[in-house]
C-alpha cells in the first residue's frame, strides 16, 4: 500500500490532498478551516482533515509531494541575478521563500508532534505539478499540456506533451514575464487591490469595449515564436521587491505596476471610486 500526501503551502489557497494506492481519498483548502479567504501559509488543518478522512496518521504516509522545487531552473535564477542585478531585498525575499520550502519535514514535525513522518519528501517543479494535475485525470493517452499562472519556481508558463504516464515539457516562459502578473497588475490598476480580485475584472469586462487593444499589445508584446514578454517599463517586480505577505493568513500583494502604466492608460482607479466607461473598456481589453 502506498500513501501520498500532497501539499500546497506558503501561497494563497494553501491546501492538501491524500492518495492511497493512486486513488484520491481526500482534498481540502486551508481556508475552509481557518475561515480566512485564500489562506496562505502551511495547511496544517487541511492535512489533519485528509488524514482523518483516510483513517491514517502522519506516520502512515510514505511520500509527501510539494508543488515547489527550490533547485528548479537554478541556472536561470543565477543568470538573471548577475545580469539584471535586482534590488537586494528581492534576492533576500527569494532566498527566504526557498528556505521555507526546504523545511517541510520540520513543519510537519512541529504541527504533528505525535505522528512522526518517516517517509520521503519530493519537491515537484511547480508547472510540472500543474500539468500533471490536468493530464493524469484526463481521458487522453496523449495530449498537449499547458500551464499558465503568476510564478512558480522562476517560471510563469510551461507547455509540452503528455503521453501515458510521462509528461515532456518542451518550453517555458521565465521570470519576470508573466500573464498572471499582467492580469494581477491591471486588476490593481482598476481599483481591486485584494488577492483574488481578478474575477471582478472578468465580471466587469462584458460591460466594456476593447478600445485599449493597442495599449495591451504594447504592455504584452507577442514574440515571433508565439510566446509573450512583458514590457517591464510598466511593472515593478523585475527590479524591486514587491511585498507578498500573509499576516493572519490572508495574502496581501504590493503594487505591481509603475507610473508608466498610468501614463499609458490614464490615472489608476482607487478602491471605492466610481467605475466609469473607461474602466470597463480597459477591463474588456485586458480580458
Amino acid at each position: 500500500m502506498s500513501i501520498i500526501l500532497g501539499i500546497n503551502a506558503y501561497h494563497g489557497d494553501a491546501s492538501a490532498c491524500l492518495l492511497k494506492d493512486g486513488r484520491l481519498i481526500a482534498a481540502a483548502e486551508e481556508e475552509r478551516f481557518r475561515r480566512v479567504k485564500h489562506w496562505a501559509g502551511f495547511p496544517t488543518e487541511a492535512i489533519r482533515y485528509c488524514l482523518k478522512e483516510a483513517g491514517l496518521d502522519l506516520s502512515d504516509v510514505d511520500h509527501v509531494a510539494v508543488n515547489r522545487d527550490p533547485k528548479a531552473n537554478l541556472g536561470r535564477k543565477i543568470a538573471f541575478t548577475i545580469k539584471k542585478r535586482p534590488d537586494l531585498r528581492l534576492i533576500l525575499d527569494r532566498l527566504k521563500n526557498a528556505k521555507e520550502w526546504a523545511t517541510i519535514e520540520e513543519e510537519l514535525a512541529k504541527s504533528f508532534p505525535r505522528g512522526s513522518f518517516r517517509g520521503q519528501v519530493h519537491h515537484v517543479e511547480h508547472h510540472l505539478a500543474h500539468l500533471a494535475s490536468a493530464f493524469y485525470v484526463s481521458p487522453y493517452e496523449k495530449a498537449t499540456v499547458v500551464s499558465v499562472d503568476g510564478f512558480g519556481d522562476f517560471a510563469s508558463a510551461a507547455w509540452g506533451v503528455g503521453r501515458g504516464t510521462e509528461i515532456e515539457v518542451e518550453e517555458k516562459v521565465y521570470f519576470p514575464h508573466s500573464l498572471g502578473i499582467f492580469y494581477q497588475a491591471l486588476t490593481q490598476y482598476l481599483g481591486f487591490p485584494n488577492y483574488g480580485d481578478e474575477y471582478k475584472v472578468m465580471g466587469l469586462a462584458p460591460y466594456g469595449e476593447p478600445k485599449f487593444m493597442k495599449e495591451m499589445r504594447q504592455i504584452v508584446p507577442l514574440q515571433e515564436d508565439g510566446s509573450f514578454r512583458l514590457d517591464m517599463r510598466f511593472f515593478r517586480h523585475g527590479k524591486e521587491k514587491v511585498d507578498y505577505e500573509w499576516d493572519g493568513g490572508a495574502p496581501k500583494v504590493g503594487r505591481l505596476f509603475t507610473p508608466e502604466l498610468e501614463a499609458l492608460l490614464g490615472p489608476a482607479r482607487e478602491k471605492g471610486e466610481e467605475l466609469t466607461q473607461r474602466h470597463k473598456d480597459i477591463a474588456r481589453s485586458v480580458q
